[in-house]
This record gives structure tokens, sequence and C-alpha cells, in this order.
């Protein structure tokens, strides 16, 4: 092994992980701060995200020898936001990501689990993620109203960087929203002690409702939208794995940081790609050297995570306006794909329309609606479809 290929290699996994922290972290925060976490219980989950995933993806790196990146649950965390406050508060969403931790690893170790996941038609999946990117996707229009200056620098950087490099696109536009909060003092100064934010142990509280409406969707959009197309992009650059070790360590780590506030952590797609690609290093059998650069760079972000979270509460609108355009691109594939099929699309419309529409109907959210909708739709209809990877998002 040369050392240029290595060096290179480390590189790749460094600009991997900054892509995926940079360009995913509002939507995080945007989704924990939305189901009833403080601003200190974000940044604990934060932490708690980047660390795991960063262990992770180190883990399964050096048992493989496989460029293994694994990142958090970015539509599990629109989902979250979409989804806003529960019965039960912060707590009670903190029992759902236990669960879900518990599904991922049972779809590790029980095929069948996985394998209904994947059984969903694919148009419902890719509508449901849709429906719950929406909102998110409106952020940057309602910032031109509250902050037009500031909100149309952000978008106009976007736009220029995408122009050229669409992959760096949001992380200069997330720098420039940092620089922006700096110089106009929104936020409270910074300090040392803020940097790395307090563990908080936060103890859980279960409910039906919370199981229905998070639990549930956030399994289901954190396997179809994640851990899927992750596998995909695996055996794209020419790996085999063993995808039930996968899914089921992630849901390990899952489970870990679950009480400190972190929602789900899974198999990266895009970020994956970057490190398990020819760039990364010209041979194959020595990328994986990437993915654990990658998760080592996670877990220093996420020691930082404390400075982040105190940013973003200076400006929020700002950094959901971030949030928005990183989703643009997730959110037209999943609904150009949802309505690709004509005989699935007015199932795939309901599904759409239902998730996005933020209804609540006995303590559940419009996700869990929008895909019994969709379904019922599908089988009045008769219409089929075969199910096939969601479109990855980080």
């Amino acid at each position: 092994m040369s050392q240029p290929s290595a060096f290179h290699a480390v590189i790749a996994g460094l600009v991997a992980a900054f892509v995926g922290f940079a360009s995913s972290f509002p939507v995080v925060i945007k989704g924990l701060t939305a189901i009833g976490a403080s601003d200190a219980q974000a940044a604990s989950g934060l932490m708690a995200l980047s660390i795991a995933m960063g262990l992770a993806g180190i883990v399964l790196s050096l048992a493989t020898r496989m460029p293994i990146s694994v990142a958090w649950s970015t539509p599990g965390a629109a989902l979250l936001a979409s989804t806003g406050a529960i019965q039960g508060g912060f707590p009670a969403a903190i029992g759902a990501f236990l669960v879900v931790a518990a599904l991922l690893i049972a779809a590790g170790l029980f095929k069948p689990l996985s394998r209904a996941v994947a059984a969903i038609p694919a148009p419902l999946a890719n509508a449901l993620l849709a429906g719950v990117l929406f909102s998110l996707c409106l952020a940057p229009v309602k910032a031109m109203a509250e902050a037009p200056i500031a909100a149309a620098a952000i978008i106009i950087v976007w736009l220029v960087v995408a122009r050229f490099k669409r992959l760096y696109a949001t992380p200069a536009a997330a720098i420039l929203a940092a620089a922006i909060i700096v110089w106009s003092n929104h936020g409270a100064a910074i300090g040392v002690g803020d940097l790395t934010p307090t563990a908080l142990l936060i103890t859980p509280s279960f409910s039906l409702s919370a199981m229905i409406s998070v639990a549930l969707p956030l399994f289901i959009v954190t396997m179809a939208s994640q851990n899927i197309p992750g596998l995909a992009v695996l055996t794209a650059s020419g790996y085999r794995p063993n995808p039930s070790p996968l899914i089921a360590v992630t849901g390990a780590f899952s489970l870990a940081s679950a009480p400190f506030g972190g929602h789900a952590v899974n198999l990266a797609a895009i970020t994956a790609a970057l490190c398990a690609s020819p760039d990364a290093h010209p041979d194959a059998s020595k990328r994986w050297i990437a993915a654990v650069a990658n998760g080592a760079a996670y877990i220093v972000f996420g020691l930082f995570a404390g400075a982040v979270t105190k940013a973003v509460a200076g400006a929020p609108i700002l950094i959901e306006a971030v949030a928005g355009l990183a989703l643009l691109g997730a959110f037209a594939s999943s609904l150009g794909a949802a309505l690709a099929d004509p005989e699935a699309r007015e199932a795939a419309l309901a599904t759409f329309l239902t998730a996005a529409s933020g209804l609540s109907f006995l303590g559940v959210g419009g996700a869990f609606w929008g895909l019994v909708a969709g379904g019922a739709i599908l089988a009045f209809s008769g219409a089929g479809a075969k199910p096939r990877p969601s479109k990855p998002t980080s």
C-alpha cells in the first residue's frame, strides 16, 4: 500500500464526512427540536448520533475490509420534523427511538422482517418520503419572507456552487449561513465550554400513539430510504457484503444512541459512494481506509455538536433554509419515482398528500395514515408495483 494512495483514501473519507455532516445536520436538529427536544437535548442527540455512526462505520469497515459508511437517518429526521410534538413529549420520542433500534436489529437478524419492508410498493415508499420532506423543502421560501437578504445570499451561493459541483452546494450554503449568524450576532457568543455538549441520559416513556406515529414510520423510512439504497451502492461498487450483520450492527448502535436523543443510524448511500469509488483508492480492497477516516471524522464532529446547536438556535430559519435546499434533490427524486407508475399514481398521491398534510388523527401522525390511505387505494384498485430501492439521501 503506497503512502500517497492511503493519504488519498483518508482525504476522501474526510471530505465525505464533511459533506455528510454539513449537508444534513440542520435536518437532524430541526427534527429533534420539532418533536420536543430542548436545545441541550438536541445537542446531546446530535453528538450521540455522530459518535454512534462514526464508531459503527469504523467497526464494520475494519471487520469486513469494505468501505462501509454509516450515517444518521436524514429522512427519519425529516419525518420527525413533519410529525411535530407528540403526546408524552420527548421522553415518548425516546421510547419510539428505542423501538426503532430494536426493529433494526430484528431486521438484521430475521430476514422476513427486512423482506416485508422491501415488499412495500415503491410508489408508496417514495410518496411517503416525498410527503415528509415537503414541509422542509418550503423552508427556503419562508426564509425569503422572514430574512430576505440573508436567505437570498444563501440560495444564490447554493445555486452557484451547485452549477459546478452539486455535492458541495449544501456545505457551502451551511458555511455561509454560519458566517451570517456569527456576523449578525443573532446567536449568543459561543465559549469554549459550549463546544462539547453534555450527554443527557433521557428516561424514555412508551405509548401506543408514539409507536404508531413515530416508531413504525421511522423504521420503514430508514429501511426503505437508507439501508436498502446503501446496500445497492455497495453492490454497484463491486462489494458483496452480507446485509444482515450490517443492519443489525447499525441497529445496535442506534440502541446505544437512543437514550441520549439519537433517532437512528443506518447504512449511508451518497457518502458511501464517495468512500467506495475509485477516487478514494485505485485498489478496491483498500477503500475501507476511506470509510474508517470517515467514521473518525464523524466522531470529532460529534464532540463539537454543542457549538453547532448553539449557533443554530440563534437563527433557526436560516438553518432550516439550508436543510430545505439540501433535501430538494431527494424530494424531486422521490416524488418523481412515486408518480412514475400510472397504475399506482392515485395511491401514491394519496400517500403523499396525507403524509404532507401534517394531520394527526387519534394521536397518530400523517406518515402512518398516508401509508394506510395509499395501501387501501392500491388494494381496492388492484394496482401493484414491484418494490425497488428508494432514492438515497445521504
